[in-house]
């Protein structure tokens, strides 16, 4: 796959909005200010694909990318306090929607988590939810260049407790940053796309 060539395609802000699957999707699913649109321009290698934003809880749109057979999905943020609870609603509608929904060609999740900290609540949640709908998901655990080796070490360690059957997933670690784990996402992606 030629990555560089993926365009954004459209936003969504209902639910109802949304168009059929043309295709398999891969939807990319975490907290506000994981890392989200860093990982979608970093897989892509474009600097501003996806807005990037300092501010929690921007992205308030279901974000649609097309690349050749794929389309990738980058979801809303979730947990991020500081939204009014109409926004909440919505949002909560729009992810648990499209997630729900038997007619989308969903081929697989990136369930992004911050490598620095324990998986919030909402995270347990959310993979507790892709386990139980029986969607393929793999964890990628984002901002890695933040750790120092120590530190990752410990979190590496306690992380074998904090997600649930640990065994059975795939995690990949990744920094925006450097570039760790980018190949292997784009391996993941190729594979998933094949299969169509």
């Amino acid at each position: 796959m030629n990555f560089s060539q993926a365009q954004f395609k459209a936003a969504y802000g209902t639910f109802e909005q949304l168009p059929p699957s043309k295709g398999v999707e891969i939807a990319f699913s975490g907290r506000s200010n994981v890392g989200k649109s860093s990982l979608i321009n970093r897989l892509f290698g474009r600097r501003s694909l996806a807005r990037v934003s300092a501010t929690p809880g921007k992205t308030a749109t279901i974000n649609f990318y097309g690349l050749e057979n794929v389309d990738f999905v980058d979801l809303p943020g979730y947990g991020y306090a500081k939204v009014s609870k109409s926004d909440k609603s919505r949002w909560r509608e729009l992810i648990g929607g499209y997630l729900s929904d038997p007619e989308r060609n969903i081929g697989l999740i990136f369930q992004l988590v911050d490598f620095r900290h324990p998986p919030t609540k909402d995270d347990l949640n959310m993979i507790d939810f892709l386990i139980d709908s029986e969607l393929p998901f793999v964890v990628v655990l984002t901002k890695a260049d933040k750790l120092g080796k120590r530190e990752r070490e410990e979190r590496e360690k306690a992380l074998e407790n904090e997600f649930p059957s640990c065994d059975g997933l795939t995690v990949v670690p990744f920094s925006a940053v450097t570039g760790e784990g980018i190949e292997r996402l784009r391996e993941i992606v190729s594979e998933v796309a094949a299969e169509e």
